[in-house]
């Protein structure tokens, strides 16, 4: 499933630890990794101007070819020029891309609240997964232990079954399936605990769905929960705690919406989760 990564790299802090991700995943999956850096065709004033923003980023990006050959994972690497998020969309597409690792934010930093904007349109637009990190590994020396997979049972939450298999499989670790139930999303007035039990109970029925069809595929260890709470809030409790490595989860749940807009949920944890997000795109795209 994922033997092609792309890492686009500016040369900031957040891009290198996307580029320690990919060669964790490299090394894994047994994937070749492709070093991208996009020039900002709308920065550019002249021709001189563009020749040198070229050679200086292709220092950059051999300088990752480099570290990333020193890991034992195959790079090769391009600068290429367009609007970031367009060229890093084409460049995915024309290079049979199989899964995108990159930073929240580049050079221009900003708070963690925000989500780059260019990572923000290669989430919404790619029709890959992608890899979104905001924070250095830790440097536990434990490597992937366990895999958090959010899901509301929704078709459009369960297409992040296949690729958190597939990363569960290739690190050994252990699947953990949550769900979580709103009891906010219940405007029935009087007998609320009913209509809450009765959401609990399709849940469990979901995950063991999903737990059955992942021990099939081949993961070995796969446990589930479910909670009642805010999705967010409750959510976060699981990816700030030392025992989730990295989450994996569909861009939407049961609301849908347009292809442009993230679900609620799956932006505001790329936007504050201490460890990497996988994000799959729907499957209308």
């Amino acid at each position: 499933m994922f033997e092609t990564l792309l890492v686009p790299t500016d040369g900031s802090a957040c891009a290198g630890w996307a580029v320690a991700l990919a060669a964790d995943l490299g090394q894994h999956l047994g994937a070749a990794v492709h070093v991208l850096h996009v020039v900002d065709e709308r920065h550019l004033e002249n021709a001189p101007q563009h020749d040198r923003l070229v050679t200086t980023d292709t220092r950059v990006v051999d300088e990752v070819v480099d570290q990333l050959d020193e890991a034992g994972v195959e790079a090769t690497g391009a600068v290429v020029t367009n609007r970031p998020h367009e060229g890093i969309l084409e460049y995915l597409e024309e290079h049979d891309v199989d899964l995108v690792v990159m930073g929240t934010h580049g050079r221009t930093g900003l708070q963690r609240v925000f989500l780059g904007s260019v990572t923000e349109g290669v989430v919404r637009l790619a029709d890959v997964p992608v890899a979104t990190v905001s924070h250095p590994a830790t440097d536990d020396g434990g490597g992937c232990r366990t895999i958090l997979l959010p899901t509301d049972g929704s078709e459009h939450a369960m297409v992040a079954l296949p690729p958190a298999v597939e990363l569960a499989k290739a690190y050994g670790a252990t699947l953990l399936l949550v769900s979580v139930v709103e009891p906010t999303a219940v405007n029935f007035t009087g007998g609320e605990e009913v209509i809450v039990g009765y959401l609990e109970d399709a849940a469990e029925a979901a995950l063991d769905d999903l737990r059955s069809r992942a021990r099939i595929a081949g993961v070995a260890d796969v446990r589930t929960a479910v909670e009642v709470g805010p999705p967010v809030r409750t959510l976060r409790t699981y990816v700030e705690s030392p025992d989730v490595d990295l989450v994996v989860m569909g861009t939407h749940g049961r609301s849908g919406v347009a292809r442009y807009l993230l679900g609620s949920v799956t932006e505001r944890l790329i936007r504050t989760s201490p460890v990497p997000v996988v994000t799959v795109p729907r499957l209308d795209r």
